[in-house]
């Protein structure tokens, strides 16, 4: 149902005359005639009679008073109800996250929230930081906390939250826990266990021996960061693990020279996605301003 119609209907029934509702509509006389043209064709009936110079409303225009009333009442009344619901923090926000982010930062964010907004239904999706990249991009997710990755891609946006620096490590039992001054080149000949070669934090790992024209002898390969340190524990290999993994059962490699891997985590944003009032919220929680298409 076309509501422009139906109000210049209703216009023409309270003026008597197509001339008189054009100039309260502020459109032609032609405008006016064709819309109610439009409405006579929609409900195959004839709502005025012409009589002269003048025009007389047929029974069908009487019946269709208070039905077009009721109908603009409603739908004023609906985009009332949907504006008030966008600007409401409430409904579902689904949100990706990397597990070692949704682990050892998350918690204190999500708390705080969904004591802030108890109305919003948080759904949380682990999965790697790289599934969790392509879906934000694919518009799968609206938003991802994840490792943030060496390039950006141009179409979406990123928010860097937390510095993650990556240290060498090894079990306590290792021989490497006892060598001092180990050179990136000796490094490479002991068994690694690192992440999978497609991972943002395996391309930091990488690019650095890269620099020197060296290769890990990696082992094993396995994504959650929780069960890298647990191979290394047990003396399988060495890896590189952010300081928060870090426990009595590693031990730091010394290393001939600092070495810094340095990685950071954060919030990617797909500007294609309509910021609700929800994700907004939770923006304006971590002090990121909003991108994207805004609900008004």
């Amino acid at each position: 149902m076309n509501t422009t119609n139906l109000n210049t209907f209703l216009a023409v029934m309270q003026t008597g005359s197509i001339s008189q509702a054009a100039d309260k509509l502020f459109i032609t006389q032609p405008a006016v005639s064709k819309r109610i043209k439009n409405l006579e064709d929609e409900f195959d009936v004839t709502l005025f009679d012409t009589v002269g110079r003048g025009i007389i409303p047929t029974q069908a225009a009487h019946d269709l008073i208070p039905h077009a009333k009721r109908w603009l009442d409603d739908y004023d009344n609906l985009k009332i109800n949907l504006k008030n619901r966008q600007q409401t923090v409430s409904g579902k926000l689904i949100i990706g996250t990397s597990h070692h982010i949704g682990l050892h930062h998350l918690p204190a964010v999500l708390k705080q929230f969904i004591q802030s907004y108890p109305a919003v239904q948080l759904e949380v999706h682990f999965v790697d930081s790289e599934q969790a990249h392509k879906a934000v991009l694919d518009g799968d997710l609206s938003l991802a906390f994840l490792t943030l990755p060496p390039v950006y891609d141009k179409r979406l946006n990123y928010h860097m939250l937390w510095s993650d620096p990556l240290h060498f490590v090894t079990g306590i039992l290792s021989p490497l826990a006892h060598k001092m001054n180990v050179t990136l080149e000796q490094l490479a000949n002991y068994p690694a266990i690192l992440p999978a070669a497609n991972t943002f934090t395996s391309q930091i790992t990488l690019a650095e021996f890269a620099k020197y024209n060296l290769k890990p002898y990696a082992t094993m390969s396995t994504n959650p960061l929780e069960s890298i340190r647990m191979l290394v524990s047990v003396g399988l290999g060495w890896s590189v693990l952010p300081q928060t993994l870090v426990n009595q059962d590693l031990q730091p490699i010394n290393m001939d020279t600092p070495v810094e891997l340095q990685r950071y985590l954060g919030l990617v944003t797909n500007p294609n996605i309509t910021v609700s009032a929800s994700m907004a919220a939770l923006l304006d929680m971590l002090g990121l301003e909003m991108d994207g298409k805004h609900r008004d």
